[in-house]
């Protein structure tokens, strides 16, 4: 039976190592933007030797592209994307400091064997609910590529985003475990 744990960006391997796929995670503190443009940006700059736009050590990143922001709110719906669009770019940037991944959808080997290796989680959002994921966002600023619009890097802070742990530092897969229940069922 999975529980509820609340996390705090920036986040540690330490702190990770107590998560198990499938757990519940509510989660606050920093979390940053980028869907494949960016990430392809991001990676380039750094192979260049130039800085990433935001700190990547202890950093969970959210695969989205949110819809503008209506009156009076911070942020537009903001869903998560399928996550294995970014598995070309997530190895580099796990090896390099990022701690957690946020989308929708299952990893590749090469990214699932990056998390295993470097202490790092893949978190899964509820796919289809993003007016209720928006509802977590407290502040919403862009900080790069503000020329991808929806797609541009942003700095978000949340408050009790939910969401389950689909990969985690040990190897355990949610969706291959899932199968297997629903197997032995």
């Amino acid at each position: 039976m999975s529980h509820t744990i609340r996390l705090t960006t920036p986040l540690t391997t330490e702190v990770l190592r107590e998560l198990r796929s499938g757990d519940r995670v509510l989660l606050s503190g920093v979390v940053y933007t980028g869907r494949d443009a960016a990430h392809k940006r991001i990676v380039e700059a750094m192979q260049a030797g130039q800085e990433p736009p935001f700190p990547l050590e202890g950093a969970a990143i959210f695969y989205v592209g949110p819809s503008p922001a209506p009156p009076g709110r911070i942020i537009g719906a903001a869903g998560p994307t399928t996550s294995y669009r970014m598995d070309a770019y997530a190895p580099y940037l796990i090896a390099r400091g990022l701690k957690a991944m946020i989308g929708k959808g299952k990893r590749g080997e090469e990214v699932k064997a990056a998390m295993i290796q470097h202490g790092a989680v893949y978190l899964a959002a509820i796919g289809g609910a993003g007016a209720l994921m928006a509802r977590s966002i407290t502040e919403a600023e862009v900080i790069a590529f503000p020329d991808l619009g929806p797609e541009a890097v942003r700095r978000l802070v949340v408050k009790d985003m939910p969401l389950f742990v689909v990969n985690d530092v040990h190897g355990g897969d949610l969706y291959q475990e899932g199968k297997a229940a629903y197997a032995r069922a």
